[in-house]
């Protein structure tokens, strides 16, 4: 291999970046678009839950139990109404998520020592966001019930007592249980993962039908050299957007950077060997440049935004799909970006993701090298 040929190859593919300043600025400032454009509008907090209450009661302890919803930030009353019917009405045209119904019974069954039932009434079309709702109520309502046991108790006995179980929660690398701070390392790693594969899925099928390849034919290049020396060119570009994401990740969306920064910078690189030459591969697997884009959003864009674990937990898929998800690259790079930014892990925690991606890179340049020579042979 001749460290001159692989040099003269990024330097021409260099130029040609270079030469069209819309296609560089593109590549530059998609990932900003995307990461601020999924940064603000995907998120996974349920907080403020529009609400309404159907208080039957009318009493000071249903009123009691009103000033609990009201006191929460998970719930937002919008209104109080009369009937069953406003609730139905308003869940129908997505004006609510839930509505509350206390019985007229309530303040009875309460003097009396009994059980008093509150019903609860969710629009259950998004399933993941009414289940988190109705979490939030259960545990507002099961707290308030045993306040209101606890009372009961103390007055009884004249003394007070305590709970049987003092729960204290604390919560780790994400105290304030925002959902930016898991969201975005993880969409760092998915959006490196579609740029890469796209800025090198058509740098080959561009050379064929542009009719360069032949120029390059004629020459004593190798195909390994001409892996490399398009890789490296396209590495520069791909670790600009690498920084430019991570530093917008830090200090627009303020996510916590906890763990080493050379590790990350280590890990950013293999990852992007491996992306980029995925793209060489597919770009020498095709002739045409919209069969290129099209296979590499088809293998770049879906896994790493379905497979990942980015959004979507691994754990509750299928186990077919959760074996496939071992071969997807950007599973573990999502790994290791949430590790160093949220828990600040080291490379004793993180060398097998890293040594997966490491493997990874190597198994598809030998993959690239060998489609690129069958091509030109």
């Amino acid at each position: 291999m001749s460290y001159r040929r692989v040099r003269a190859i990024c330097v021409k593919e260099l130029h040609h970046i270079t030469r069209d300043s819309r296609s560089l600025a593109m590549a530059l400032a998609v990932p900003v678009l995307m990461l601020l454009l999924f940064g603000f509008a995907l998120s996974l907090d349920v907080d403020r839950i529009p609400t309404m209450i159907y208080d039957q009661s009318q009493t000071a302890e249903s009123r009691a139990l009103v000033r609990q919803f009201q006191g929460s930030r998970f719930f937002e009353i919008r209104e109080m109404v009369s009937d069953y019917a406003s609730i139905e009405r308003n869940i129908d045209r997505s004006r609510i998520l839930m509505g509350v119904a206390i019985p007229l019974d309530y303040a009875k069954k309460l003097a009396a020592g009994r059980e008093a039932q509150v019903q609860i009434l969710l629009d259950g079309s998004d399933s993941n966001t009414a289940s988190i709702a109705l979490g939030y109520a259960e545990s507002l309502v099961r707290s308030y019930s045993l306040e209101l046991r606890t009372a009961a108790l103390n007055h009884r006995a004249g003394e007070r007592l305590a709970p049987p179980v003092d729960a204290r929660l604390r919560v780790w690398y994400n105290s304030s249980l925002e959902s930016k701070n898991y969201v975005v390392p993880g969409l760092i790693a998915v959006i490196l993962q579609i740029i890469a594969a796209l800025l090198t899925s058509l740098t080959i099928a561009r050379e064929w039908e542009m009719g360069t390849m032949e120029q390059i034919l004629s020459t004593p290049l190798r195909p390994a050299e001409m892996v490399l020396g398009k890789m490296f060119a396209y590495f520069a570009v791909g670790l600009t957007d690498a920084t430019i994401a991570v530093l917008v990740g830090v200090f627009v969306f303020e996510v916590p950077f906890r763990g080493s920064l050379p590790l990350l910078a280590v890990s950013t690189c293999v990852f992007l060997f491996g992306a980029l030459f995925w793209g060489i591969f597919i770009s020498a697997a095709t002739r045409t440049q919209v069969a290129a884009y099209q296979l590499g959003i088809l293998s770049s864009f879906l896994p790493a935004f379905l497979l990942s674990g980015f959004i979507y937990s691994i754990e509750n898929m299928p186990w077919v799909i959760q074996a496939i998800t071992h071969i997807i690259p950007a599973r573990y790079v999502v790994t290791i970006l949430k590790g160093i930014f949220l828990k600040g892990v080291g490379l004793s925690v993180l060398w097998p993701e890293l040594g997966f991606l490491a493997l990874f890179a190597l198994i598809v340049f030998l993959l690239a090298t060998r489609k690129l020579n069958q091509k030109l042979g």
